[in-house]
């Protein structure tokens, strides 16, 4: 990779769960900067810097809740993958659900990782740190 910094988009409805994110990023002292947003609708605007939002700067990892309003995580990627500026951007799933339908869908639409929060309970750390690792060592399309 270039040397630059890769901005996480946050895509989570769960207060509990976004709060569980920064801590653990504060306690593995991850300084990637971080945006939250609550559902698919508003990821989208952001990532293509629309309705008066800020555009999330590139290179950009997106964490990616399935269980939303509006626009759940599926719904999301469907609409990701078919933009031609949006298509290969690396997203790694983070759901309660253990549906075997929702992880292949998932996989359909060439996500990266499907992580299931209840099984990675005490281990959302190392969770963590595995996708640190994976966004220092890969390279990221432009």
């Amino acid at each position: 990779m270039t040397g630059k910094t890769v901005t996480i988009l946050l895509v989570e409805d769960d207060i509990v769960d976004r709060m569980a994110v920064r801590r653990a990023f504060k306690t593995l002292k991850i300084l990637n900067p971080v945006i939250e947003v609550g559902d698919g609708v508003e990821a989208l605007e952001r990532l293509r810097g629309e309705n008066g939002q800020e555009k999330v700067p590139s290179p950009c990892l997106v964490l990616l809740d399935l269980n939303m309003p509006r626009m759940d995580g599926i719904e999301f990627l469907s609409v990701l993958r078919s933009d031609p500026a949006l298509h290969r951007m690396i997203v790694f799933v983070m759901t309660t659900s253990q549906a075997e339908e929702d992880m292949l869908e998932a996989y359909d639409h060439n996500v990266a990782g499907y992580l299931v929060k209840q099984r990675i309970g005490q281990d959302f750390l190392a969770s963590i740190s595995m996708l640190e690792a994976f966004w220092r060592v890969v390279e990221f399309p432009h």
